[in-house]
């Protein structure tokens, strides 16, 4: 599938949540900074779409500068699930709106080609991979309120696309750990 694919549809999910341009042009950003483009895509970024974008692509990066040398996988996810409750409700619909689709996609791939579709991950089995659409599906769930009432569905979607995701990789691989991500 094209990249383009996903900003697309990102940008559309944020909007059938009643998000408004800056949040849709926000999706469609939301990996720039953290995919290579580091503060200098940042600063373009503020000055084409202004303060409001910048913020939300920079409130949907796990990192900003550290280019190759990025931390650890599992320490940037924990840091960027934690981050939820100082997110204003616009970043959190983006994450929302990348994360549904992400997670769509990875039931849809992951039925498609069983157990091998993990490799794409370099995670084993997929199981960090997992925990990790738990844990934010789980923190969505905390944020709820704060994200309007036409995020309600896709909240609710994400949870059932993740249990799909873990029910799949139980049936084929047995019971996953039930580690406690942040814990």
């Amino acid at each position: 599938m094209p990249y383009a694919a996903h900003l697309l549809a990102a940008a559309s999910l944020v909007l059938e949540m009643h998000g408004d341009e800056d949040e849709a042009i926000g999706a469609l950003l939301h990996d720039v900074v953290e995919d290579g483009g580091g503060s200098a895509a940042l600063a373009r970024i503020e000055e084409a779409f202004g303060p409001a974008v910048a913020g939300i692509v920079l409130d949907n990066s796990d990192s900003v500068d550290e280019g190759d040398r990025k931390g650890p996988w599992w320490e940037r996810k924990q840091a960027y699930v934690a981050a939820f409750a100082d997110k204003s409700p616009a970043a959190l619909r983006v994450c929302l709106a990348d994360k549904l689709h992400n997670a769509r996609s990875i039931l849809l791939d992951y039925r498609a080609h069983g157990d091998v579709f993990w490799a794409r991950f370099k995670q084993g089995q997929g199981i960090a991979t997992r925990i990790y659409y738990r844990e934010l599906a789980l923190a969505f769930e905390r944020e709820r309120e704060r994200m309007g009432d036409p995020a309600q569905p896709f909240i609710d979607e994400l949870r059932r696309v993740v249990d799909g995701i873990t029910a799949l990789a139980e049936e084929r691989q047995g019971p996953d750990q039930r580690a406690l991500f942040l814990g």
